[in-house]
């Protein structure tokens, strides 16, 4: 079932993310302006436009969101075969997608302050106060320490 619904969601993204059906529901939502008159601007002429717009940003939203979910999941997927891949990376880094908004938030602060730092630091002793940091975000968050 996973696998139809992934195929099905590439296919109509694919189909509903190019400029032939852009121009398709332009000239839907013109063929609906255009038929005001003719519907004497009814309740019953609003709600169809009302109602099929509704249902179709309501099946558009899972579409998106699956897109998405497996687009980031695949471009983590291959920043970490990079990190694993490169000598000298810290593969400690691999993992941080797994800790908590707060530890994320205090290793951006931390890499921020690498960043406004006036030189009085060396890149080693940036590079361990980073990896010191993140070793101990964390162990602190899943209690296991992921350092080699």
């Amino acid at each position: 079932m996973e696998e139809k619904f992934r195929a099905l969601a590439e296919r109509i993204s694919n189909i509903v993310g190019t400029s032939v059906s852009f121009i398709v529901a332009m000239i839907l939502v013109l063929v609906w302006v255009v038929t005001g008159p003719l519907f004497r601007f009814s309740d019953t002429w609003q709600l169809v436009i009302n109602t099929g717009t509704t249902i179709v940003t309501f099946l558009m939203v899972f579409l998106i969101q699956n897109t998405q979910t497996r687009d980031a999941l695949a471009t983590q997927l291959k920043l970490d075969e990079l990190l694993h891949g490169v000598q000298g990376a810290r593969t400690e880094m691999i993992n941080l997608d797994m800790l908590s908004d707060s530890d994320l938030a205090r290793l951006r602060k931390e890499f921020q302050g690498l960043g406004e730092d006036n030189g009085s630091v060396s890149v080693m002793q940036a590079e361990v106060k980073v990896k010191t940091s993140i070793h101990e975000v964390s162990e602190a968050s899943t209690g296991k320490d992921i350092l080699p």
